[in-house]
């Protein structure tokens, strides 16, 4: 009977994965705000500026690389490709560049991860990620970080059930149950599995992309701004895809090298 005991861990797996999925997935329709029959009037009423991009396509990070290409494009700053960054203009623009020139320090020069981490936890960031929670668009921190973890709970799920349901087919000198081994294998594994492939695809279907910092509004005003995200627009493309966007390898290089680097 050793078969049940791999029976009650596949259902033990599959339960608490597609519950907590569920959970999270149900907190995080309630944190994004704005209703879903809002979105049409707010995707009409706001064109999202490439910070506010940024953030929602790739967080904090993402917009502190959007601040240093920017910079290093308009000669303002120097990046290297070995990873550090020179301030040439100390003065900034914006509140953001100026945010990037304090993280920097005094000396006018500092390797980029410490950079983008100290910039990413700054006010003017918290201040741009606190007005697009309040408007519905992004998701406080961490929230689409656990819809993510929980469907790959419930994937690991699914592949547990099916290697549970493998080795009570193969092992030998058990009882399978009525019906011998394989209706045994389909019967009393099939349903864990049908509820954890039936989780995913609802997932699928209601809340992918699993993104870790836009609400389902944003994603949806990401969409109806239609930024491009290629072409000869290069913070454009990194604001919507990231530092992989870059052709330029030593800027590439730079932004991507070292820990802490860009998503």
């Amino acid at each position: 009977m050793l078969w049940v005991l791999f029976l009650l861990v596949a259902w033990g797996a599959a339960t608490v994965s597609c519950v907590r999925l569920c959970l999270v997935s149900a907190r995080t329709g309630l944190l994004s705000g704005a209703p879903v029959d809002d979105v049409g009037s707010i995707a009409a009423g706001h064109e999202l500026t490439l910070y506010e991009t940024a953030f929602l396509a790739g967080g904090p990070h993402r917009v502190v690389d959007l601040v240093l290409a920017g910079m290093h494009l308009r000669r303002r700053l120097l990046l290297a490709h070995t990873g550090w960054a020179t301030v040439v203009d100390p003065e900034g623009r914006d509140e953001m560049e100026r945010t990037v020139i304090r993280a920097i320090g005094p000396q006018g020069q500092s390797p980029i991860p410490p950079i983008r981490t100290a910039a990413a936890g700054a006010d003017a960031v918290r201040a741009l990620a606190d007005r697009l929670v309040a408007a519905g668009l992004a998701l406080p921190g961490g929230a689409g970080t656990d819809v993510a973890a929980a469907v790959r709970a419930v994937r690991g799920a699914a592949l547990l059930v099916v290697s549970m349901g493998a080795v009570t087919l193969l092992m030998p000198g058990q009882e399978h149950g009525p019906g011998g081994p394989v209706v045994s294998l389909l019967v009393w594994f099939g349903l864990p599995l049908a509820l954890t492939v039936g989780c995913l695809a609802i997932a699928r279907m209601e809340v992918h992309p699993y993104s870790s910092w836009a609400s389902p509004a944003g994603q949806r005003l990401l969409a109806a701004n239609d930024v491009p995200d290629a072409g000869g627009d290069v913070l454009a493309a990194i604001a919507v895809r990231g530092v992989r966007a870059v052709d330029d390898p030593a800027l590439r290089a730079a932004l991507g090298g070292g820990p802490g680097g860009p998503s």
